[in-house]
């Protein structure tokens, strides 16, 4: 277990504003309650890609992997920040009981040889450069079973979520870096046949990387004949609408001074979390070297045929 990697390192990949802004635009916003529950949400995508690789880092990341390295703690609290009841006040003490009632009921979809995905980056392109795979890596044995790649379903047993699939994934040497939770809501059901064919789902994406900013899609008609409906994004980036905030680690020092501990996970959050990850790292004991993914790709085909088994796909990345 990490526990002090978890406390330490969130607010590098989250940032105070970014929580705030996803606790903000849900419970600010009166327009998402009445939609925020298992009548009106299909499922929740998480992603956390980066377009590098592990270069230097070996004494820590081989026997690491992407799984306790991110999904974890990082993730698994963008879960509990997406899908959590508001809290009584929006102080730390208020918010962090709210994320482990959602951690405590966070757990793992099944089968795991079909409802998860572990990948190692090979050999491949990056910011147009050729690169190595990890097997290739300083530090790294060439038989290393450590996974860059990894991806989960899981689901959250409360009234709100049941039924509901979260789908998680995160990488090194993908297509590009982004974190970006996605909630898509479940498509209209119209009366004839001929509506149903112009049928749009509508995405309501909050982006954490490489800029905080919310995106919605929606279907629009295309002009011209017929009625043929295309989706159209509406969006803002927050840095192009309020002044910059602080570098990550400034506004985390500032808070260990102010005694502000919301970006801490407690104790028992970090538990919880390990609760939720350890039958997947046992279930990927039984089994040998992860599936090997080209640099520059947006992971292995596993983790594509999580979602298609259900009739989903992965928002591109």
């Amino acid at each position: 277990m990490f526990p002090s990697s978890s406390i330490y390192r969130i607010d590098h990949y989250l940032g105070k504003e970014t929580v705030q802004n996803i606790l903000a635009l849900r419970f600010a916003n009166g327009m998402f309650e009445p939609l925020w529950n298992n009548r009106h949400i299909d499922h929740v995508q998480i992603t956390m890609s980066e377009s590098v690789g592990v270069t230097g880092r070996a004494g820590y990341y081989d026997g690491v992997g992407a799984a306790r390295d991110v999904i974890q703690n990082h993730l698994l609290q963008l879960l509990a920040l997406i899908a959590m009841e508001e809290p009584v006040r929006l102080d730390a003490d208020s918010i962090a009981a709210e994320k482990i009632k959602i951690l405590s009921a966070t757990e793992l979809l099944g089968p795991l040889s079909e409802t998860s995905a572990r990948g190692q980056y090979g050999a491949g392109v990056e910011n147009d450069v050729p690169v190595p795979g990890l097997a290739d890596e300083s530090g790294f044995p060439a038989d290393s079973a450590t996974e860059t790649f990894a991806a989960v379903t899981v689901g959250v047993a409360t009234r709100r979520w049941a039924g509901v699939p979260f789908f998680i994934r995160t990488g090194k040497r993908l297509t590009r870096r982004t974190a970006e939770i996605a909630v898509t809501f479940t498509p209209p059901v119209h009366g004839s046949p001929a509506a149903r064919v112009a049928v749009v789902s509508n995405v309501l994406v909050f982006r954490v990387q490489p800029d905080d900013g919310i995106e919605l899609h929606i279907g629009a008609k295309r002009p011209g004949d017929g009625m043929h409906i295309q989706r159209v994004s509406l969006g803002t980036d927050f840095r192009s609408v309020f002044e910059e905030a602080p570098e990550a680690y400034e506004r985390l020092i500032r808070d260990v001074l102010r005694a502000d501990a919301t970006l801490f996970p407690r104790r028992e959050e970090v538990e919880l979390s390990w609760r939720i990850i350890d039958p997947l790292l046992e279930h990927w004991g039984t089994f040998g070297r992860p599936d090997t993914y080209p640099s520059g790709t947006a992971g292995p085909a596993s983790a594509e045929r999580i979602l298609s088994r259900t009739g989903r796909v992965w928002r591109p990345l």
